[in-house]
């Protein structure tokens, strides 16, 4: 069984960066980010012996006794390889036995319309779930907005957007918006920033420790940034953006209840649509919105303002899943998803809380 050793990195590494579905979260630096989780990463190899497809193993376990293994945006190899894409699911399993695992999911970075594709993972054994609409039903986003940034100018770019989206890119620049590049000690700016977004916006933050990981990590290579918003010598907003083989991804943005008249959150985008044109990629994700398009739908001020930018609205496929233990996937779901959402609820309500004793502070201040 071919599992990636410290030999063949370079070349793992390089395989990601040039394959059409080379994808940041199958990186070993994403791996390194992930704290909570173990990492495998099987290969399928050529005559040659050139790597052809891979799948990096997030593995998760629960108190030693089993475990779930997730492949966010996996596999990495030509969708329609059968051959390929079963040696790298009975590498997985060989896997999975090791570290008790009872399921495996993937979300590859499919459309929904890929029927060939399709057809192959269920011929391989895997349920779709195609259902999912909301965030809170998905681990990545089943939809997202791609702006194809390939061969085109500033200008070509500009142009496409919706009219109240450049002119709300040049208000900002005229009301004195700057765009600045944070250090490591700015990661805090960013992260009090996202906390007032969360609450706003009613979704859990990760703590600062997890940025600051993702910052040693990532940064250092080159495959992230940290972007802020001055305004009036206040940071008022800001954005993550990641850049990996042919595209950038926009995956986290925040911004403060003050000063949103100037628009800082589109001249944010900008920037990292012209970040994807500087580092010559093709794609500019702006990750998930909402399937739900109808106006009513609380998601939908999301939806719309991506839209905007005149991207592609793009459906995957779904996750997919595999049971390796139906007892232990019983179990999961019926018992540990609903130990696990009590916390998570716990821990939102501590977080508003502390957020609103910090907003207090800062007026007697």
């Amino acid at each position: 069984m071919p599992l990636l050793t410290d030999d063949r990195k370079e070349e793992y590494i390089k395989f990601l960066q040039t394959n059409p579905k080379g994808h940041f979260l199958q990186s070993p630096e994403w791996a390194r980010v992930k704290t909570e989780w173990k990492n495998e990463v099987v290969l399928s190899l050529d005559e040659e012996g050139k790597i052809k497809g891979s799948m990096s193993l997030l593995i998760r376990s629960f108190k030693g006794i089993t475990s779930m293994m997730y492949s966010p945006r996996g596999p990495v190899c030509d969708p329609h390889d059968k051959e390929t894409f079963q040696d790298l699911v009975n590498q997985a399993k060989q896997v999975a036995k090791k570290y008790h695992s009872f399921i495996l999911v993937l979300d590859p970075d499919i459309p929904s319309d890929d029927t060939e594709f399709k057809n192959i993972a269920k011929e391989i054994g895997f349920k779709i779930s195609e259902d999912a609409k909301d965030f809170s039903q998905m681990i990545q986003p089943r939809y997202v907005f791609r702006l194809n940034v390939k061969g085109k100018t500033e200008e070509e770019l500009m142009a496409s957007f919706h009219e109240k989206w450049r002119y709300n890119i040049r208000l900002a620049g005229r009301k004195g918006v700057k765009i600045i590049e944070g250090g490591r000690e700015d990661i805090a700016k960013f992260h009090d920033i996202m906390l007032t977004t969360g609450v706003r916006d009613n979704f859990l933050i990760r703590p600062l420790e997890y940025f600051q990981k993702m910052y040693d990590e990532l940064v250092p290579k080159g495959y992230m940034k940290l972007l802020l918003a001055e305004y009036d010598g206040k940071i008022i907003a800001g954005v993550i953006p990641i850049i990996y083989g042919n595209k950038v991804w926009y995956l986290y943005g925040a911004s403060s209840n003050e000063y949103r008249n100037v628009m800082p959150n589109y001249l944010l985008q900008w920037e990292q649509i012209k970040l994807a044109l500087i580092n010559n990629c093709d794609i500019y994700d702006f990750r998930g919105v909402s399937g739900h398009v109808d106006e009513g739908h609380p998601q939908y001020g999301i939806y719309k303002f991506k839209k905007g930018f005149n991207g592609d609205f793009v459906e995957f496929v779904g996750e997919l899943s595999i049971v390796l233990n139906p007892f232990m996937n019983f179990l999961y779901n019926k018992v540990v998803k609903k130990i696990r959402a009590v916390k998570i609820r716990a821990k939102q309500k501590k977080e508003d809380k502390t957020f609103e004793e910090r907003e207090k502070n800062k007026e007697k201040e």
